[in-house]
């Protein structure tokens, strides 16, 4: 028996903002017009996301729907509580879309499957935080036993989904009975900051909101992925490079200029270490899943690692249609390609505060 990815699901919010119009809206908030204005629509493009969805977006005819919570003006904007209210309301409901599309894949080959079957539940996130919390919330509305073993990781950033994956298959390895319900829950656009600094800008431009779960089970079932091994390293001298900070005015992010080139020099060193003690070079990869930090971050591991274009095609894909989603961004780029019938090794590799490195290796 393996460790089997059973199910995976993910969602998104029901309405997004096409970039254009984003940068629009983060001028209007820092009160820049014609050159600043314009330089602010150039590192939105930057990003390579065209499109990004929000749990604040309110379409409207005339305008990018997002003013009523960020009002024009540095008097304006929305303090740390406000903010945890609006994460209070929304994340649930996004996480228990993503759950129950995981679930209900789990009935494709298990047609006896259940909610209630669920004995471990994993919930991970880094922007927003209460109690009880989603874990709660999930027992709730998933009807989940009373009696399900419940964990959060939180802020863990960008790899959050990789460390809440070694953590399910902990779960199942120490006990073959058991089924894990995973979910990773981001609301990134609650912490736009009203910054003119330009790595700040990129920040604004680069997250959004989205929600991935998975459930975990042992399975001999050959048409699911199974896990086979995860690894870290910590980056030497980059604590200060990649950091998360609360703040008056939600969460602060800095990601400085200086990690494309921090991992197209260590990545290589530590990985094809990695993988030679599973038995494998990256020729052996047919699938590679990587976090989509960025697309610098995507061509330094490309230039690092000597990927082509269709290596990091989903990758590409999924920064393209929904921007960095944080820990959940990582099940989006596996469920495309599950659509697509992958089939063979998939590497999945993710960076984050620290700077860390995560990666673990499926097999299908």
């Amino acid at each position: 028996m393996s460790i089997a990815l059973l199910g995976i699901g993910t969602a998104v919010p029901p309405h997004c903002l096409e970039q254009g119009i984003a940068a629009r809206m983060a001028a209007d908030c820092l009160g820049l017009d014609g050159d600043a204005a314009r330089s602010v629509e150039v590192l939105y493009r930057r990003t390579q996301a065209r499109t990004r969805g929000s749990v604040l977006i309110r379409p409207e005819p005339a305008g990018c729907g997002l003013h009523w919570f960020y009002p024009p003006g540095l008097d304006g904007q929305p303090g740390t509580a406000e903010r945890m209210r609006r994460y209070r309301d929304e994340a649930p409901p996004l996480a228990e879309s993503a759950c129950r599309q995981a679930l209900t894949a789990v009935q494709t080959t298990l047609p006896a499957f259940s909610a209630a079957d669920i004995t471990h539940l994993v919930v991970v996130s880094c922007t927003g935080f209460f109690a009880p919390g989603m874990d709660y919330e999930l027992i709730q509305r998933l009807g989940l036993a009373p009696t399900v073993q419940r964990f959060s990781l939180g802020f863990m950033g960008c790899h959050g989904g990789f460390n809440g994956l070694q953590l399910a298959t902990a779960l199942v390895a120490a006990d073959p009975a058991a089924r894990v319900l995973l979910c990773c829950t981001e609301l990134c656009s609650l912490h736009f900051q009203y910054s003119p600094e330009p790595g700040q800008i990129t920040a604004n431009a680069l997250f959004a909101d989205g929600s991935g779960a998975a459930v975990l089970g042992a399975s001999d079932d050959d048409r699911a992925w199974c896990w086979r091994q995860s690894g870290s390293c910590l980056i030497p001298d980059s604590q200060a490079d990649m950091s998360w900070h609360i703040g008056d005015h939600g969460f602060e992010m800095f990601l400085s200029a200086r990690v494309p080139g921090l991992i197209r020099q260590t990545l290589a060193d530590w990985l094809l270490t990695w993988l030679a003690r599973q038995g494998k070079t990256p020729a052996d990869i047919a699938h590679w899943a990587v976090h989509p930090g960025g697309p610098r971050i995507l061509s330094a591991v490309a230039e690092a690692l000597h990927l082509d274009d269709a290596d990091l095609a989903a990758s590409r894909a999924v920064l393209r249609h929904h921007g960095n989603m944080s820990s959940a961004t990582v099940w989006f780029i596996l469920d495309q390609l599950r659509q697509r019938n992958a089939k063979g090794p998939c590497l999945l590799l993710g960076f984050g505060p620290g700077l860390m490195a995560e990666a673990a290796l499926l097999e299908l």
